[in-house]
């Protein structure tokens, strides 16, 4: 996604929702740099520490997207299906989908490619986000918030760094 859509987002996002939290990504480097330009940004060191707080700020319904790459989504599985799913906890997840690209790292081709699958398999509902749909995916993203359903949206790496 470019940096033009990516900012876009966040600022759409942002409308409804206070809280951003996760581990940086170079695939939404730019969402989290209009994050951090406004100040909305926190960085943890782990996706789980990332849930975590994202969890209890909901609880104070306060909501929050929680941003992670593919190969920190598979380290949380355990935390967001114990917890969020557990409790209903609204969440909306971004994950960035590396492990298209030939440079990419052997562990990210590996975890891009059961990503899908790992979704399904969680039971966390998610869209694909892209220069086109992005609006109906973050519009879709708050229906599921306001039924109190966790989700995620896919941003896909599509450059190298």
């Amino acid at each position: 996604m470019n940096e033009k859509t990516q900012r876009i987002v966040y600022n759409y996002l942002h409308k409804k929702v206070d809280n951003f939290i996760g581990v940086p990504d170079s695939t939404m480097k730019y969402f989290i740099d209009e994050g951090l330009k406004n100040q909305k940004v926190i960085i943890t060191t782990r996706e789980e520490e990332a849930i975590g707080i994202g969890v209890g700020m909901s609880l104070s319904n306060s909501g929050s997207v929680i941003f992670m790459q593919n190969a920190g989504f598979a380290n949380s599985l355990s935390t967001i299906t114990s917890l969020v799913h557990l409790y209903e906890i609204p969440l909306i997840f971004l994950i960035g989908w590396r492990g298209f690209l030939k440079n990419d790292a052997p562990e990210h081709r590996k975890i891009g490619k059961i990503q899908p699958e790992l979704l399904k398999i969680i039971g966390l509902r998610s869209k694909i986000i892209t220069e086109k749909n992005w609006k109906q995916g973050c519009d879709w993203a708050f229906e599921q918030y306001q039924k109190k359903k966790p989700c995620s949206l896919i941003i896909r790496r599509m450059f190298n760094d």
